[in-house]
């Protein structure tokens, strides 16, 4: 078996992962704008990425286990490094250096745009919560009457004196 159906999963991974990137740019303008409907139906489309990924993360492992049997790799050997120094032909090395390092760059793009959109759903959950905390009254709020003469026994006592 060749490096190239290794390559090949690779370049598929890459393309679902700049999709899930722009989906992710896309969520950061809604979640500016504070657009929830739209979203949601970015977090469902996203779903359905991180699915494809999942399966075609398991169809590279398989791969990646029948090319490295071929050559007597232990698991911890499994690596790109490790099959970059294995593979003979310089075409297919230069063609599965290149995805790899693609793939790096859009997992670490990836990372810094959902951190970024992290940020901005908290800083708009906090939001919401200011102003519900401005709008609903706090207990003391409710209480009319002045804090200091409920607990003060002199305040208790009347003005008028009953004795004289």
């Amino acid at each position: 078996m060749s490096i190239d159906h290794i390559t090949v999963v690779l370049e598929r991974l890459v393309q679902v992962h700049q999709s899930l990137l722009q989906l992710s740019l896309t969520k950061t303008e809604l979640l500016k704008k504070g657009a929830i409907e739209e979203v949601q139906r970015i977090l469902k489309n996203e779903q359905k990425h991180i699915q494809a990924i999942d399966k075609l993360e398991k169809e590279r492992l398989k791969a990646v286990d029948q090319w490295a049997a071929k050559f007597g790799l232990t698991d911890d050997q499994k690596n790109v490094t490790t099959l970059l120094e294995k593979v003979e032909d310089d075409r297919e090395r230069d063609q599965l250096e290149q995805v790899s390092t693609e793939l790096a760059k859009v997992l670490v793009d990836l990372k810094a745009q959902e951190n970024l959109n992290q940020e901005l759903t908290e800083q708009s959950l906090q939001f919401v919560q200011m102003n519900l905390d401005l709008l609903s009254p706090t207990i003391e709020q409710v209480n009319y009457g002045n804090k200091r003469n409920q607990d003060d026994p002199q305040s208790k006592r009347s003005t008028f004196d009953s004795k004289a």
